[in-house]
């Protein structure tokens, strides 16, 4: 590892290198600062650097402030200024980031890593107070909410006090890094979700480097351990989302290295009109970008209506969220008027506000009307005008259906339905169709005052209207920060959702995530003695199947306004635009249209309530925590005091105990599961509760853990005994060797044994018999889950053969040491035949170019296939990393005197 750090600028110039000849000063406020120009780089090469996408011109200034490091970026910032199109995926770029944003489900895990690294540097005889990140990290704690209690006052302080019994232990540990840890920040339990965070207070969108003289400006660039990282692109900061793996490697100062994207230039024109809001423009979006095919590529927003005041910052911010479910990178807007303003009002100081005004314009990062759009490799243009009220179902968030639609959508997932009522009016009945849950939830929404206040402005006319929300439905309300509360409660209109049920159960991702929380008992065993189909319905980013919570199978993503209405109508069969939501108390029909909030209201209380102050108050003193986490156990030491008989933290195998790496071809390899398209992390590593019935259950209850203790596997992330035992078991999870179950088993060959996939696994380890796993397309989407790839790696797998990889978990693959590999265009697992009987060999060479092709055979039943594979390596680094077993061992062989 060696970590880049910046000369002052006299040092710069005694080298007379292109660095030095780029280096600038300004001074704004009075302070001078110092930069590394992009307009002197132009000149340099006589490139027009107006052509560039602005995400390019971010990646070329990083380039250019490293160019010092090996002629690395003094060689690609001169290719790519001078022919940007013909680098794309040809150029490795090694990205010195700023900062790391984590939270709790995946920090956990990295920061655990971390402490093993000390403990071997210091078996080793050196300093374990070494290891530490070398940029700053900020880890939110938001994911470990669940939403037990809802639908009362007292719900706030009561999932508060179960979310602390349940992770004491976690939060400790925490504790102990937040206080034992160079450059981590650690915000604790209730403060909100990260990238809303991230947003409102934390993204700099100019870095000032104090240390130099004067000081040097360079932009906010980071990596989140969480896929919607992207969030932060709305405000020109450049980021994505990175498995918890990479997130490590570039804590400790390696560079995130990817390869050269295209960059898709997204068009947008008109406004949209009165009834849309931002949710319905990004549901429309995502479908329209998958269908064009952005995975793996830079998306940067562009066209007139950015200038629109239609199109507001938080706007932005709700497009840029959903990045993942559109597959690209990144969805970067550049900084502009917008931006600027969005700052003001999040309380960023104005002198920071003129000094980054003053630097995007010198560097060519500023956007406004009179600017020159910049050469795309693709445009799509996207009229704002056109879209209509829509929500996303049933089982994928690119799955756009039209409001109207929703019903018919249903029935093409429950057709049995179409026999029994619709039960769209006030007497209506529970059955098929019925909403279980309604949450106002996740950082996509919650994060937009003008989402939020509609969605209060709409309980209130719904109330006034005597409407209620019918009493099978669970409300729950889980904004993505403090700020949120403040101005609702401000402005009168949390009152107004608490009337309809949407009191504040927590701050955090709650059931966005998966932690919703449990039903009412009669609801739930009503649901499984009728069998139901029922559905959740939420404002958030993910509505996969049994996500939300293992009995709801038909879930749909709505603006926060219409989660009001669903669970007033408590059925989605229900056409909200042409049907009652119910009747006043007299009888007559009341209809959404006649409840539905009209702009200038929306306007006006935004305008009076989301004010700075919100802001300054909220964020003031965020890292201190409540009294909770001040009375946690404090103290420890530079190394960490494991707990033998822990069943939350545990020290892991990954470098005392290395997997085998695969760095010799594999003969006879037996496939631990075959799997279908679209299999997400959270059916490979399920966030869900433990089972007592399971491998995961009956480690934790051979420890002493009672069976109504045994929590979920989001909250059990530090014990690699639980995780790798719960890999591939989740519920919605089809395994072709098995295909009628039962779930998270597979068949052990060739005894023909049916077993749990962890028994299977560790019969084949004890046998040294090689394992794959055989997949569909767009393996491993949804959240970054680095235990998706760690438990993989854990159950003996060495390599995973798919027809394409989401781009997150195929990045985590490599650092665990898992091998990715596609099959070619047109090839499926169908078309080669492979079944639980087949053997494979796969010819790996001792040096492999990335993506290049490898050779292999699959031997079914006395016939062999040849067959061609895409090695999935991206760069000579990741073929490194996985020849060293992982990232973490890779690191570690680094450290001088640790092997």
């Amino acid at each position: 590892m060696r970590h880049i750090q910046s000369e002052n600028h006299s040092s710069a110039h005694a080298l007379g290198s292109l660095r030095a000849r780029c280096y600038r000063q300004f001074s704004s406020d009075n302070r001078q600062f110092g930069y590394y120009s992009l307009s002197a780089l132009a000149d340099e090469t006589g490139a027009p650097l107006q052509s560039l996408p602005y995400a390019i011109r971010i990646i070329l200034e990083n380039l250019l402030r490293h160019a010092d490091r090996d002629d690395v970026g003094e060689t690609l910032s001169k290719q790519i200024l001078t022919n940007y199109p013909d680098r794309v995926g040809r150029d490795t770029v090694p990205l010195m980031l700023a900062r790391i944003m984590a939270q709790d489900v995946s920090g956990i895990p990295a920061l655990i890593d971390l402490a093993t690294m000390r403990d071997v540097v210091a078996q080793s005889g050196g300093d374990p107070a070494t290891i530490n990140p070398r940029i700053p990290v900020d880890l939110i704690v938001d994911h470990s909410l669940e939403v037990d209690h809802a639908g009362s006052n007292a719900a706030l302080d009561l999932n508060v006090a179960l979310e602390y019994s349940r992770n004491r232990e976690r939060y400790t540990f925490l504790k102990w890094a937040q206080e034992n840890v160079d450059n981590l920040s650690i915000v604790p339990p209730g403060a909100g979700i990260l990238h809303q965070i991230n947003l409102e207070h934390m993204a700099r969108v100019v870095f000032i480097d104090d240390s130099q003289n004067p000081p040097l400006t360079y932009p906010d660039t980071l990596a989140g351990t969480d896929s919607h990282t992207a969030m932060i692109n709305a405000i020109g900061v450049l980021g994505w989302g990175v498995g918890g793996i990479e997130a490590e490697a570039a804590m400790l100062g390696e560079p995130l290295s990817f390869i050269l994207p295209p960059t898709v230039g997204v068009r947008l024109i008109n406004a949209p009109s009165a009834a849309v809001t931002a949710a319905d423009i990004v549901l429309t979006l995502t479908r329209r970008l998958r269908q064009a095919g952005v995975v793996e590529s830079f998306v940067e927003f562009t066209g007139p209506a950015l200038d629109s005041p239609a199109l507001t910052l938080e706007d932005r911010a709700t497009l840029s969220n959903m990045s993942p479910e559109y597959g690209s990178t990144c969805a970067f807007f550049p900084v502009d008027a917008v931006t600027l303003d969005y700052l003001r009002r999040s309380g960023r100081d104005a002198a920071t506000i003129a000094m980054i005004e003053q630097y995007c314009k010198l560097q060519g990062l500023w956007r406004d009307a009179h600017t020159p759009e910049p050469v795309y490799s693709t445009i799509i243009e996207f009229d704002l005008a056109l879209v209509r009220p829509s929500g996303a179902g049933p089982r994928r968030p690119h799955d756009h259906v039209a409001l109207a639609d929703i019903p018919e959508s249903f029935l093409s997932v429950c057709p049995t339905a179409a026999s029994t009522p619709s039960s769209t009016t006030a007497n209506a009945q529970f059955g098929h169709g019925a909403v279980i849950l309604a949450a106002i939830t996740s950082c996509t929404n919650t994060s937009n005052p003008a989402a939020m206040i509609a969605a209060g402005l709409l309980a209130r006319n719904a109330h006034a209207k005597g409407l209620r929300t019918k009493e099978w439905v669970k409300t729950s309300f889980t904004p993505g920060s403090k700020v949120v509360s403040s101005y609702l409660q401000s402005s009168g209109l949390q009152t107004h959702l608490d009337d309809m049920g949407f009191h504040l159960v927590g701050f955090g991702c709650a059931s966005c995530g998966g932690g919703s929380g449990p039903l009412r008992p009669d609801i739930q065993t009503l649901i499984e003695d009728k069998q139901f189909m029922v559905s959740a319905v939420l404002s958030g980013n993910r509505n996969f199947e049994g996500r939300i919570h293992p009995l709801a199978r038909a879930n749909y993503l709505v603006s926060p306004a219409l989660v009001v209405a669903y669970a007033i109508a408590g059925t989605v069969r229900i056409d909200l635009t042409r049907e009652p939501l119910g009747t006043t108390q007299n009888g007559t029909p009341v209809f959404l249209s006649d409840i539905w909030p009209d702009n200038t209201e929306i306007r006006e209380v935004a305008q009076h309530h989301v004010t700075p102050a919100h802001f300054e108050s909220q964020y003031a003193g965020i890292s201190t925590g409540d009294a909770r986490w001040q009375a946690l156990p404090s103290g420890g030491t530079t190394l960490y005091d494991w707990d033998t008989n822990s069943t939350y933290i545990r020290r892991p195998p990954y470098v005392d105990d290395r997997p085998p790496a695969t760095e010799r071809s594999l003969r006879n390899a037996v496939p631990l599961l075959i799997l279908g398209d679209s299999v997400t992390t959270d059916n490979i590593s399920p966030a869900d509760a433990i089972r007592p019935d399971t491998p995961a259950g009956d480690y934790l209850l051979s420890c002493g853990v009672s069976p109504a203790a045994l929590h979920t596997f989001i909250a059990r992330r530090g014990n690699h005994e639980v995780m790798m035992r719960g890999t591939f078991t989740g519920g919605r999870l089809l395994n072709e060797l098995l295909p009628n179950g039962p779930a998270g088993c597979t068949v052990i060959q060739p005894e023909r044994q049916i077993a749990s996939i962890y028994d299977a696994a560790m019969h084949y380890l004890s046998h040294h018999i090689p394992v794959v796993v055989v997949a569909g397309r767009e393996y491993g989407t949804g959240s970054s889950r680095d235990w998706a790839a760690k438990g993989t790696r854990l159950l003996g797998v060495q390599a995973v053969l798919a027809e394409s990889f989401e781009r997150i978990h195929r990045s985590n693959l490599v650092n665990t040491g898992v091998l990715p590999l596609q099959f070619e265009q047109g090839v499926t697992r169908h078309t080669l035949g492979i079944t639980g009987d087949s053997r494979l060999n796969i010819d790996i060479p001792d040096h492999m170019e990335p993506l290049s092709w490898i050779n292999g055979q699959i031997h079914t039943k006395g016939e062999v296939k040849q067959i061609r594979l895409q090695v999935r390596l991206s760069t000579t680094h990741e073929e490194a990393v996985w020849r060293k077993g992982g990232i973490l061992p890779a690191m570690l062989d680094q450290k001088s005197g640790t092997r």
